[in-house]
């Protein structure tokens, strides 16, 4: 990787008690701020922790002396320094004087976007998603130079405060052929998005920090008009864009619909859900949580609907090794924690003990219990041992000897909850009495907030399991989870994925959802995709593993496999 940051040009406009620190510090490459803040120390900011420059303290003759070597400061209060990618930032009080600065280093790193090289030759719309210094814009400054030189197309950079392609009228190098349109107030972006589009025929629209209700609408009416984006936002995650009702309009905007009993049933869903309104206005979805690891989500409508749905997305993860080559990986999200606090006490392995000594007289247990098949033993009783202690029957088939465990549920619909544990025969108890519980089960969000819980968790040692949210998938992962009870006992699920092909995860993905659809609602039947012979072979020896039933219909190539219920 090649990095230009012409640093130098950044240590002139600092007071000399400021630069001279800096320009012997040994770390001085990776340093990523200066804050110079009126009556503090100034401080250096890297990787790491950051360093204090000297004992003296920022006087109004410092700020002054750095405000008259940069540019003007525009209305979101930052500035440049001209033909360099560095950003000023002012702080002011109440009468408008600046009484603090941020000189962050701008620095061109050619060779970031070898990652995802490929997704840019597919010319889809990219997202990019990253905490604030991550190296969002470092990346599309990347981005669009390679779509300019290297793709030779029309790109236009939207370049609200001068971050992307540097201050001045002169756009800096790093961007290669781009064009680069300023824009003159921060709350005009969106006109300007629609403005290049109108007048300058672009192939490619780059912005950055789509932050408002107007720019993620200007964002969707530009993707409507053909237009390749290229865009970042403020968020660690996917779902986070979900939840933010100004920025999920990038990804095809949340309704909620209230569905008919029928229907509700057919999904094996609660009456009301959300829905994804349209079609993405990004087709990519990026994470960048390290500079060199970031999490690909190369099909947003897809992700966005299973996340919805309450099923677990599959995501990349590629990441730039030290020897440049690049490792990608494929594998589930996780939608439900463990939040362990230590091994159980003596007292409450005692009353485990004591409830494994209860049976299930005479009693018929329901058809599935989320993946393993029937319980034969309808003229035996059924004794309750450890949990999810696989068995041999005489048939062969695998059985489980489950726990009785008392639960008690935090912020979540009792009716719920109860519906599904009578549905599917689990051995679990719904208490009020937090001291009685085995297990406790809540919204993540709820946990985060609620320290009381956490300290009665940790007192009792009760372990709290966490889902994102409350509707049925979830919720039955989440009894499956606390019963350790598995899909398949002898399915491993990292081993079946070992050394495929991202395609065959896929099709092994959208059978393993169309099976948990099924066990679900044991009345629905799920139809798959068209595959290859080869890909159906390995989607049939799942659905066996499942022990449901499953055949192959259609012409080839329209070939496609359809899942029966038990």
């Amino acid at each position: 990787m090649l990095i230009a940051d012409d640093l130098e040009k950044l240590l002139e406009i600092l007071p000399n008690f400021v630069r001279e620190p800096l320009e012997q510090h040994p770390n001085r490459k990776n340093l990523i701020e200066v804050v110079m803040d009126l009556g503090r120390r100034p401080e250096a900011r890297f990787p790491g922790n950051p360093e204090y420059l000297s004992q003296r303290s920022i006087s109004w003759q410092d700020l002054d002396y750095c405000v008259k070597k940069v540019g003007n400061f525009s209305g979101d209060n930052r500035a440049g320094i001209e033909k360099t990618l560095h950003r000023i930032s002012s702080m002011r009080n109440r009468e408008g004087s600046i009484i603090g600065l941020t000189c962050r280093v701008g620095r061109a790193v050619f060779g970031t976007i070898s990652i995802i090289r490929d997704l840019l030759e597919q010319g889809d719309s990219i997202l990019l998603l990253g905490k604030p210094g991550v190296g969002k814009t470092t990346a599309v400054r990347e981005i669009a130079r390679v779509l300019a030189d290297e793709m030779e197309k029309r790109v236009v950079i939207i370049d609200t405060s001068n971050e992307i392609a540097g201050d001045g009228d002169i756009p800096h190098p790093a961007i290669g052929r781009a064009r680069r349109m300023q824009v003159a107030r921060p709350d005009l972006q969106h006109q300007v998005m629609i403005e290049a589009v109108e007048n300058h025929m672009p192939e490619v629209i780059i912005i950055d920090e789509i932050g408002t209700e107007l720019e993620a609408l200007a964002a969707r009416t530009i993707a409507e008009r053909g237009v390749q984006l290229v865009g970042t936002a403020h968020g660690n995650h996917l779902e986070s864009l979900i939840k933010n009702p100004t920025l999920a309009d990038l990804i095809g905007g949340i309704q909620y619909v209230t569905l008919g009993d029928d229907e509700a049933k057919r999904r094996g869903t609660q009456k009301s859900i959300s829905e994804r309104k349209a079609a993405p206005a990004f087709q990519i979805a990026i994470e960048i949580h390290e500079r060199k690891v970031w999490i690909v989500h190369s099909k947003v409508e897809e992700t966005v609907d299973q996340i919805l749905q309450g099923h677990q997305p599959f995501v990349q993860k590629r990441q730039i090794q030290d020897n440049g080559r690049i490792l990608i990986k494929c594998y589930p999200s996780q939608s439900i924690e463990v939040i362990s606090t230590n091994f159980l006490s003596s007292q409450k392995m005692s009353n485990l003990t004591q409830r494994k000594t209860h049976f299930l007289q005479h009693k018929e247990v329901k058809n599935k219990t989320f993946g393993l098949n029937k319980l034969e033993n309808r003229d035996t009783s059924v004794v309750l041992t450890n949990i999810a202690t696989p068995i041999k029957t005489s048939k062969g088939s695998m059985q489980a000897e489950l726990s009785l465990q008392y639960l008690y549920a935090h912020s979540l619909s009792w009716q719920q909850i109860a519906s599904v544990i009578s549905s599917l025969g689990l051995p679990i108890i719904l208490t009020k009495e937090i001291e009685k519980a085995d297990a406790i089960l809540a919204l993540r969000s709820q946990v985060k907030q609620n320290t009381k819980l956490r300290k009665i968790a940790k007192s009792r040692q009760i372990i709290i399991y966490t889902i994102q949210n409350s509707t049925i998938p979830q919720i039955t992962r989440a009894l499956r989870k606390i019963l350790n009870i598995n899909t398949s006992s002898d399915l491993n699920w990292v081993e079946l994925c070992e050394n495929k092909k991202f395609h065959e995860i896929q099709a092994l993905q959208e059978a393993k959802l169309a099976i948990e659809t099924i066990i679900l609602n044991e009345n629905s039947i799920v139809q798959l995709m068209p595959r290859s012979a080869y890909i159906r072979k390995m989607q049939h020896n799942l659905v066996d593993n499942y022990q449901l039933r499953a055949r192959s219909f259609g012409e080839e190539p329209y070939r496609k496999l359809r899942i029966y219920p038990e």
